[in-house]
């Protein structure tokens, strides 16, 4: 199922078929670097995958999404939108992870600005945020280039993360 496409790729929802390119970059100690929950195992990818196959469980419009392509088909990473409750308070994050043999190309931010607009004009939402572990600049910058800017920091049992924030305000030419 097709989520939405951007002029370099096509987001929809994971499939098992995207199991072994998923598994690939959860592996690389450097693509999960910045995650508090580390490297991925085969089997903890695989439950991640059909956890998301038809969206969020609870909020099945949301998700994380394969990110392909368009051109070549290549599966490029996930990206897409996550609920959490931060505080008491409901939020959605944006996500975006792409493979490092294509970072510095501008496919996570095209992707988020991408993702942004859906939040936006098809979901309707308000607010979205980026959890971003200190010192990861590259994630700092592409939620500085579709608009996030730097809100507040926050701890839990995951360790401290940098809270990232942008209203989805009615677009100027809508």
């Amino acid at each position: 199922v097709v989520i939405l496409e951007t002029p370099r790729m096509v987001l929809r929802r994971l499939e098992p078929s995207d199991l072994d390119a998923l598994f690939l970059l959860y592996r690389d100690p450097e693509m999960r670097r910045y995650f508090p929950d580390g490297t991925r195992t085969f089997e903890e990818t695989k439950q991640e995958l059909e956890w998301f196959q038809h969206g969020h469980p609870a909020f099945p419009q949301l998700g994380l999404w394969a990110t392909v392509e368009r051109a070549s088909g290549t599966f490029l990473g996930r990206c897409g939108l996550l609920p959490w409750e931060i505080q008491g308070k409901p939020e959605v994050e944006l996500a975006f992870l792409i493979d490092k043999s294509r970072w510095g190309e501008g496919l996570a931010t095209e992707a988020a600005s991408n993702i942004i607009d859906y939040a936006r004009s098809k979901l309707g939402l308000s607010r979205l945020v980026c959890l971003i572990t200190p010192g990861n600049v590259a994630s700092m910058r592409v939620a500085a280039k579709v608009g996030m800017s730097f809100e507040r920091e926050h701890e839990d049992e995951l360790g401290l993360c940098h809270i990232y924030a942008c209203s989805l305000g009615k677009r100027a030419d809508a």
